[in-house]
């Protein structure tokens, strides 16, 4: 199957079985999305989720957060990886959008990456999520899953991965595709064993065609 076809078919399933498909980070705001994008990084959102609400219960802006301590950041966020790293990118992220972006979250993604603790990924997952821009996350699901499936082809990188994933996926299709690769990532392609047997776009997938090939020699 040639890679622009397997796009389309990939596409395709998507729309009709998961049309609507968005971020599992709980947040009513940019600013509150912002943070918990932050403290995901290799960290689940269901632990993000768990942290945030008594984290913006006492800073419930950005304003309210430049003006903690690092120390009052980490003993809302103890519980999630890197709290110390994190808790000073917090702070200093809350400074800078009150100092130099007066208090909006910016929706370009240069600006965006300006912030303490924003990388090129949080910033694609903001200008995405809370912008409808075509930009698209590349976290740890969708550079396995897209590598899997045959999505992309000897990608090192994320952004190997995401200019790949650009090329092919339509422009108005970009901010849901991220969501619909993580979430097959999360749940159904996951990282050490697949699950292949519930999985249905197993005929368009790469990975499965090379294991069934294997397991046709190893029955011979």
């Amino acid at each position: 199957m040639r890679k622009k076809e397997r796009f389309e078919k990939v596409i395709a399933w998507f729309q009709e079985n998961m049309p609507i498909a968005e971020t599992e980070l709980h947040y009513t705001n940019p600013y509150e999305l912002l943070v918990a994008v932050i403290l995901s990084a290799q960290c689940t959102d269901k632990r993000v989720n768990m942290m945030t609400p008594a984290l913006f219960e006492k800073y419930p802006t950005a304003f309210d957060l430049s003006h903690a301590t690092q120390e009052d950041i980490f003993n809302f966020i103890r519980s999630c990886s890197y709290p110390n790293n994190k808790a000073k990118h917090l702070l200093g992220m809350a400074k800078m959008l009150v100092e130099e972006f007066k208090e909006e979250v910016p929706d370009d993604i240069k600006e965006l990456q300006k912030l303490p603790g924003v990388g090129r990924k949080t910033a694609n997952v903001i200008a995405s999520v809370v912008y409808d821009k075509p930009a698209m996350a590349v976290d740890t699901h969708v550079f396995r899953v897209s590598a899997r499936m045959g999505l992309t082809t000897n990608s090192k990188t994320p952004l190997e991965t995401e200019k790949q994933l650009m090329k092919y996926i339509p422009e108005e299709y970009v901010a849901t595709a991220h969501h619909w690769l993580i979430l097959h990532g999360r749940y159904v392609c996951i990282a050490r064993k697949p699950k292949c047997k519930t999985c249905k776009i197993t005929e368009y997938c790469k990975y499965f065609e090379k294991e069934e090939k294997k397991n046709k020699k190893g029955s011979i």
